[in-house]
C-alpha cells in the first residue's frame, strides 16, 4: 500500500504498564476519539506485568492451574471486552494497542485484523521467522505453536485491544492454560525460535515501519503527556 502523508496516525511508546491502566487509558482515548478532541488515530506499543487475560468467551476453566497456584504466583485475572478466550501477557511481549476510528477509515473488521495479522508476519520474517495465519485462530503461528495473538473490541466505531507479540517472554505461564481456549496447540516466542534473546527495541521499530506500510499512514512520534494534553 502506498504511503498517504495526509493520513497521519499518533505514535506512543510507552513504559511497562500495568494492564488495568492501560485499559483504562485505552478507553479514555476512545472517548476522546469518538469526540474528536483527538483528531487522529493512535497507538500505543508498551509491555504489561505478568496477568491473564479473559475475553468475551473466556472463562476461568481455561486455566489449567489450581486457584492457590494462580494465587501464590500474585498474578492477576482480568475480564475485558475483547474478543477471544484467555492469554497471558509479561514482560518480554510486545503489546500494540491501535484506537482507530474504523468507519472513518472506512475499514472493515476482517480487514483491520488481517492488516494486524499482516504486522506481526512481516515483523517477525524481517528477523528470520516464517509465520503465517491459522483458521483455527486468528493472529500468527509457526506450526501449531502461536507467536502472536490478536483480540479486539469495538465501542460507537472506534476500534482498541489490539495485538501482542511474543518477543523474549518467558513460556512458563502460557503452560497454565490452554492458550486461546485450544487444547492441543502450543505457544512460541521469536526468542525460542531463533534460540537467542532478541532486541526488543529492533522488533518495535520493525513493527512501527510495517504498520505504515500495511495501513497506508505515516507515524507521528508524541509522548504520552502530549497526548494526556488531549483528554
Amino acid at each position: 500500500m502506498k504511503y498517504n502523508k495526509s493520513k497521519k496516525w499518533l505514535c506512543v511508546d510507552l513504559e511497562t504498564m500495568d494492564y488495568t491502566k492501560a485499559w483504562d487509558f485505552q478507553t479514555s482515548l476512545v472517548d476522546a476519539r469518538k469526540k474528536r478532541t483527538i483528531d487522529r488515530d493512535v497507538i500505543l506499543l508498551l509491555e504489561h506485568p505478568p496477568v491473564f487475560t479473559l475475553g468475551r468467551r473466556g472463562g476461568l476453566d481455561d486455566l489449567t492451574v489450581p486457584r492457590d497456584v494462580l494465587e501464590k504466583s500474585g498474578i492477576t485475572v482480568v475480564q475485558v471486552e475483547r474478543g477471544g478466550v484467555i492469554t497471558f501477557h509479561g514482560p518480554g511481549q510486545l503489546i500494540m494497542y491501535p484506537i482507530i476510528d474504523l468507519n472513518a477509515a472506512r475499514m472493515r473488521v476482517v480487514d483491520y485484523v488481517e492488516k494486524l495479522e499482516e504486522v506481526m508476519i512481516r515483523t517477525v520474517e524481517e528477523l528470520g521467522i516464517i509465520a503465517e495465519r491459522n483458521s483455527l485462530n486468528r493472529g500468527i503461528w509457526v506450526g501449531n505453536k502461536k507467536l502472536g495473538s490478536i483480540g479486539i473490541a469495538i465501542r460507537r466505531g472506534i476500534c482498541f485491544h489490539g495485538m501482542s507479540l511474543n518477543v523474549n517472554i518467558s513460556m512458563k505461564h502460557f503452560g497454565w492454560m490452554n492458550p486461546c481456549g485450544l487444547k492441543e496447540i502450543g505457544t512460541t516466542s521469536m526468542k525460542q525460535e531463533l534460540s537467542q534473546k532478541v532486541s526488543m527495541s529492533k522488533v518495535c521499530g520493525a513493527v512501527k515501519n510495517h504498520v505504515e506500510t500495511v495501513f497506508g499512514v505515516n507515524l507521528i512520534k508524541t509522548s504520552l503527556p502530549e497526548l494526556l494534553k488531549k483528554l
